[in-house]
């Protein structure tokens, strides 16, 4: 880097304006020390400003009963103990319906950005940046604005046709959603402080990271919910099982380490979570394909402003018969094996969540190393934020909606017909023309009769 700005400083028609920035923008440079020959002497303890110790925010009544244990083993019984409250409070959740879901979604959302904004806050707050918290707040909503509005025209047609005001706001909504973002833009720009050019850039360019890992992500889970409660129960499940089952295996066999940056992970434990949670999935997935509540796409309506998730299942939901391969029968003596098809995909999925979906708990577990902290936040005792319990859960988000949209969806008759209460009288009648012509070739409806209408 020094031999880079040695040749930068020759030849240049602005060099003078150049330098004049570079001292400028000095105190910014103390942040990145990375930037210069620091760089090539590896992490120091200056390299990243400090961030407040970490609080212990145990409850004391459980710190005095297990006072008597190691730190080991205390930890171990915190973490277990919350644990299982956590998941008690999830399936009460979901008994209380998919719309307790949309806003326990929104919740864990705004609160993840807020343990990364803080982070962000902490670290840089001695330079005042001007409007920064402001701004990332103010982003957030702009982001959030634009994904449920699409959310709504998508799933709740029925509802804007009878409203007039959602109809304007519907129609022009994504004209809407870009003119408020481009005033933050403006407003960004016009914080612009010349002393700190470059900070407030790292922070926008931190904020905008942050709205998509976070925002977009919690955006495809509510997608994966509307196509079946399934899809939202089984994956978030899935992730809880491997994190249990991994650190479990880990905790009692794990003795070689997995990888630097998550020294207490172990293959022991990334081996025996893999296998467990295949097998755990497997059955959980056979489970919840026998009801209508989960397997259900999740609809609006109209009529009794709820949402309902009554259907004929379809037939990834339907038992069917399967031959097994020959080797698979002289070893069990089976030749057929009832399953329901979703319990094959639940294979897929669990793999994923065991063997890519922990690469978003290293990501994670990177980011905190370059920040030199333990955690996201103490929200929770023994586990760390809500941030820690989700980094695996958004990247677990993406590949469902990705793997619905490749291998399971098709054309979905209730988001079409929501699509069409939407347009004008004149368009419909034109589609239902074409529609009932289409329907007549092919046979399925009665010639039309001469002088009919």
């Amino acid at each position: 880097m020094t031999e880079l700005r040695r040749r930068g400083g020759g030849g240049d028609p602005d060099s003078t304006e150049n330098i004049s920035d570079k001292e400028a923008d000095g105190d910014d440079r103390l942040a990145f020390p990375g930037e210069g020959e620091g760089e090539m002497e590896g992490d120091s303890k200056a390299d990243t400003p400090d961030m407040p110790p970490p609080t212990d925010n145990t409850p004391q009544c459980l710190n005095k009963a297990l006072e008597g244990l190691s730190s080991r083993w205390k930890n171990w019984w915190i973490r277990g103990i919350l644990s299982m409250t956590m998941i008690i409070g999830f399936f009460l959740i979901i008994y209380l319906g998919p719309i307790m879901l949309i806003f326990v979604v929104m919740g864990v959302q705004i609160k993840c950005f807020h343990e990364i904004i803080t982070i962000g806050y902490r670290v840089y707050h001695s330079y005042d940046l001007p409007w920064f918290r402001t701004l990332s707040w103010y982003f957030l909503i702009c982001v959030n604005y634009f994904f449920y509005g699409e959310t709504v025209a998508d799933y709740f047609g029925a509802l804007v046709q009878r409203e007039e005001p959602l109809q304007f706001l519907v129609r022009y909504h994504r004209f809407i959603s870009f003119a408020v973002y481009l005033a933050g833009f403006c407003m960004f720009v016009l914080s612009l402080v010349k002393k700190h050019y470059r900070l407030q850039f790292y922070m926008f360019a931190w904020t905008h990271v942050t709205l998509l890992i976070v925002v977009t992500q919690s955006h495809l889970v509510i997608q994966n919910l509307f196509e079946g409660m399934i899809w939202f129960i089984v994956p978030i499940s899935i992730v809880i099982c491997n994190d249990i089952m991994a650190y479990l295996f880990g905790f009692f066999f794990g003795r070689t380490p997995l990888i630097k940056l998550s020294p207490k992970k172990t293959w022991e434990g990334f081996i025996g979570g893999f296998f467990a949670t295949v097998v755990l999935s497997f059955f959980f997935a056979y489970l919840l394909s026998q009801y209508q509540y989960f397997v259900c796409p999740v609809e609006y309506n109209s009529e009794t402003n709820r949402f309902a998730v009554e259907c004929e299942p379809s037939n990834l939901f339907m038992m069917q018969e399967y031959t097994l391969p020959a080797v698979v029968q002289n070893a069990v003596r089976w030749k057929t094996v009832n399953l329901y098809p979703f319990q094959i995909h639940s294979i897929a999925l669990s793999s994923f969540a065991s063997l890519i979906g922990p690469f978003g708990g290293f990501f994670a577990s990177g980011f905190k190393r370059a920040f030199k902290i333990k955690d996201f936040a103490d929200t929770i005792p023994g586990h760390g934020g809500i941030m820690d319990r989700f980094d695996c859960q958004y990247l677990m988000a993406t590949f469902v909606h990705v793997y619905i949209a490749s291998f399971i969806r098709g054309p979905n008759p209730s988001k079409v017909l929501q699509q069409l209460l939407v347009l004008q009288p004149e368009q419909q009648l034109s589609i239902f023309n074409t529609l009932r012509n289409h329907l007549r070739e092919r046979g399925m409806l009665p010639p039309a009769v001469e002088g009919a209408q």
